[in-house]
């Protein structure tokens, strides 16, 4: 562990950066997606000396490798002050459902979401490097609903950050919505776009993609194209993992999919020896993912609304990760492949590298009538309410244990999401109640709103963006 990590361009024009560059750069010039030169692996006794770990302290073992010298003394300090603020004493408890079924519950930060657990952390590694160089940049960021409030709460109220956050107009939920337009703080700028958030998304990668813009305004990602925003996400699947007996005992996880961070996160655990038998990715009625990784073809279709917003998307950002992984790393096949994606909505991908893939992935999808019967069983059978988010990763890894696709002595854990009070709409037509609210929940649906309803056009959001950021 003692090797110092450096970092490349998935499209191969960057090379030799250190975590501070990926970190406050977001996105490569090149259009590509940073990755680590070299992964770290954990040892078998490693991992066994991580089995009694609490989560602060196990968060600062996970990270340590990935950031330089001058970083490394300060990531205990920030996981403390990060993860103390969560409403759990365990951060990220196991709830057992059924015999070796499990629910993680990843709402316990500040905005209800999962995003916390990477978001808040990302916030105060900007503010460390920021503060040491005396900088200040412009936060740029799509949000199909939840990475957007956790973004917008993690950011506020910071002198050297300006944080511009694009959710589609009318596609997210009521509570995600105004999770994101009652932060009245200056330099956070939530804007409604009259698209969907593959549109959003698209904005933002033209943007980054512009180098005159980018000579302007000083840009950086929040999203998880950000390498920063990932690795915190690594964590909770030690946690949940060793908690279950791992490096003894392996595990599979199910997990709700949309622009494909969370997962890449439980495969870049297991790349560092965390013994995971499957990654279950669950899909909505968007189920470009499912498709691929029954086909090997990723094809890109319109965008269905569903009852599960966050994952109504089309284009997972973070896939290309994967797909350099599995291309060995050829910067010139990527390359070939998503500019093939570009013009015509699709590439294919060899049938030998699918099974690489699929020694790993199994892919479900699930309609939003699976949704709502979901949310019902499992409030029937374990008197447990799950967002609809939730109800996909459950739904998936309900099919894949009656399909016997994973080994019935394996644990399975379904990452639970998001807090079931933001999607209130789905809960009633579930189960004829709406969810009680907590209280901080309660007081921002109560709060006015403030923000910007935009048309989906690049030019109209960069004048914006030029018009409102502070100098």
């Amino acid at each position: 562990m003692s090797e110092v990590i450096k970092y490349i361009s998935s499209r191969g024009m960057e090379t030799n950066l250190c975590f501070e560059d990926v970190l406050l750069n977001g996105l490569a010039k090149d259009g590509g997606l940073y990755m680590p030169d070299k992964w770290p692996e954990f040892s078998y006794k490693e991992l066994q000396e991580m089995q009694d770990l609490d989560y602060i302290s196990l968060a600062e073992k996970i990270m340590l490798p990935f950031v330089e010298s001058n970083l490394k003394q300060k990531i205990a300090k920030i996981s403390k002050k990060v993860y103390e603020k969560f409403n759990s004493k365990e951060k990220a408890p196991l709830i057992k459902l059924d015999e070796n079924f499990y629910l993680m519950e990843l709402f316990h930060g500040p905005t209800f979401a999962f995003k916390d657990y990477a978001m808040q952390f990302l916030s105060e590694l900007f503010n460390e490097v920021l503060k040491t160089s005396e900088r200040k940049i412009v936060i740029l960021g799509a949000t199909s609903g939840d990475t957007g409030s956790a973004a917008l709460e993690a950011f506020k109220g910071k002198n050297n950050t300006d944080i511009f956050i694009l959710f589609p107009h009318d596609r997210v939920s009521s509570v995600q919505r105004k999770q994101m337009t009652t932060i009245n703080k200056s330099g956070c700028f939530p804007i409604a776009v009259k698209t969907d958030f593959d549109g959003c998304q698209n904005i933002v990668k033209n943007l980054f993609n512009d180098i005159e813009f980018r000579d302007k305004v000083p840009l950086s990602a929040i999203n998880s194209i950000n390498w920063g925003r990932l690795v915190p996400q690594i964590v909770y699947y030690f946690y949940g993992a060793l908690k279950l007996g791992a490096p003894n005992q392996k595990v599979s996880f199910s997990v709700p999919t949309g622009n494909f961070g969370n997962i890449l996160a439980g495969w870049i655990a297991k790349k560092m020896g965390l013994p995971i038998e499957k990654l279950i990715c669950g899909s909505n009625q968007n189920d470009i993912l499912t498709r691929f990784f029954y086909s090997g073809k990723m094809q890109r279709k319109n965008v269905i609304p569903s009852l599960s917003p966050s994952m109504d998307i089309q284009v997972s950002s973070n896939f290309e990760r994967l797909l350099f992984e599995i291309l060995n790393r050829d910067s010139n096949t990527l390359i070939d492949l998503m500019k093939n994606f570009e013009i015509k909505n699709h590439y294919d991908v060899p049938k030998k590298n699918m099974m690489k893939l699929k020694e790993t992935f199994l892919a479900f999808k699930a309609s939003d009538k699976d949704i709502i019967n979901t949310v019902k069983s499992t409030y029937d059978r374990c008197k447990y309410l799950i967002d609809p988010h939730t109800a996909v990763a459950i739904f998936s890894g309900e099919k894949a244990l009656n399909n016997n696709l994973i080994s019935n002595d394996t644990p399975l854990i379904s990452l639970a999401c998001a807090h079931p009070a933001k999607f209130p709409e789905t809960i009633l037509k579930s189960l004829n109640f709406k969810p009680e609210n907590p209280i901080k929940l309660e007081k921002i649906i109560k709060s006015n709103e403030n923000f910007e309803v935009i048309e989906g056009d690049v030019e109209i959001i960069k004048s914006y963006i030029l018009k409102k950021m502070r100098s």
